[in-house]
């Protein structure tokens, strides 16, 4: 299994970090850093008494209060500071103001294109004193950061390094107009516990196979064992949930079901057939994916079986054979999103970080297409023959 640094990697963070007493490169040159951290970072500039000190030589010694640009990924940045006994900047200060906090955060969030922060600064929209978090590091794509991190105009696709209360700081990514990305061990205070939200989940799933609880109830049931065995926190369950996905659904229902007894999914039913009357099965098969795939590229992929399967379950009422395959035909094409960036949070997430295109997501989404329903459509008549 793929770690969270694998699955995505950011290895060219700018970040700053103070020289204080109890630091161990006090009075120490460049070169010899490396000896006291293996960390693999970069030092790329000082500042001290507000001077900023480009390129410093390697028998540059640093002193006392001086401020230390450095480039690294995540946890070379971790490991820098526990090697060094340096501080980020602003550290101390979020520390004292969240006393009494249940504990202090670090995670990362991707700045999206449509994001209030875009094209100001951290000192501009004031970001400790507003937001109560501390900007630790920016990363830019194939781009070097050259100004303070206070001073850096923030673009799409910035990834930035945030420290904040563990209750609030996820809230203040969203309205910030960003995404929190995986988290790689970087959390003060908090206990992983894997295995216990999987073992929930997989007992939830075992339950609804065996056919012991309908899924509705089961999956509850599931969301309320890990509320109660402490694996979501009490206070974080209201922004756990997905409140858009739910509105969308909320109002797609009604939609799909006045799709259904208007007769309007009876008429695009019989298009359907009309234009599939004398082909196989597989063929009407393959063009209700293709349908579902196209819609599902343009809206919610839940919303998009809420419209299908009612037209699905006429189509196969109008060939008269089961509805089986005709509705996981449906499933199968709503999860298939691969065409544009807005048919599901995943590509939305990635597009900014990866400096992609919306006709990127086209030129690998088409082969996708193709392979789902080559290998979608005969597995779906082999396990639901008609």
């Amino acid at each position: 299994q793929k770690s969270d640094k694998e699955l995505f990697d950011i290895d060219s963070y700018i970040s700053e970090v103070e020289a204080v007493k109890s630091s161990k490169i006090v009075g120490k040159k460049i070169s010899e850093v490396k000896k006291i951290s293996g960390a693999d970072v970069q030092i790329l500039g000082l500042i001290r008494k507000n001077v900023r000190i480009h390129a410093p030589t390697m028998d540059e010694l640093i002193h006392l209060d001086d401020i230390i640009i450095i480039e690294s990924d995540a946890d070379g940045l971790k490991v820098f500071i526990e090697d060094t006994g340096v501080e980020l900047e602003g550290d101390e200060q979020l520390r004292i103001n969240a006393e009494g906090s249940d504990s202090i955060m670090i995670t990362e969030a991707v700045v999206m294109p449509d994001a209030p922060i875009m094209g100001k600064t951290a000192s501009s929209i004031h970001m400790r004193d507003r937001y109560a978090v501390n900007l630790l590091a920016v990363a830019r794509r194939d781009k070097k950061i050259k100004r303070r991190l206070d001073k850096v105009i923030f673009q799409g696709g910035d990834v930035l390094l945030l420290q904040g209360r563990e209750g609030s700081i996820f809230n203040t990514i969203s309205e910030l107009g960003c995404l929190p990305l995986a988290r790689r061990g970087l959390r003060i205070g908090y206990e992983v516990k894997t295995v216990l939200a999987l073992s929930i989940f997989i007992v939830s799933i075992l339950l609804v196979v065996t056919g012991l609880l309908p899924v509705e109830i089961a999956f509850s049931m599931a969301a309320v064992t890990m509320v109660l065995s402490g694996v979501i926190p009490v206070k974080h369950v209201y922004t756990a949930v997905d409140w858009p996905v739910i509105i969308l659904l909320g109002a797609m229902i009604p939609v799909g079901a006045a799709l259904e007894t208007s007769g309007g999914a009876q008429i695009i039913a019989s298009t359907i057939l009309n234009a599939g009357q004398s082909q196989a099965p597989w063929i009407v098969l393959s063009a209700l994916i293709l349908i579902t795939m196209l819609l599902s590229s343009v809206i919610n992929n839940a919303a998009a079986v809420v419209l299908m399967a009612p037209i699905a379950i006429s189509v196969a009422g109008g060939m008269g054979l089961a509805s089986d395959p005709f509705l996981m035909t449906v499933a199968i094409g709503a999860s298939a999103a691969f065409l544009t960036p807005i048919g599901h949070q995943s590509n939305t997430l990635v597009m900014g970080p990866g400096g992609y295109k919306f006709t990127d997501y086209m030129r690998l989404g088409f082969p996708m297409i193709i392979i789902m329903m080559l290998v979608g459509i005969p597995a779906i008549l082999y396990f639901w023959p008609l």
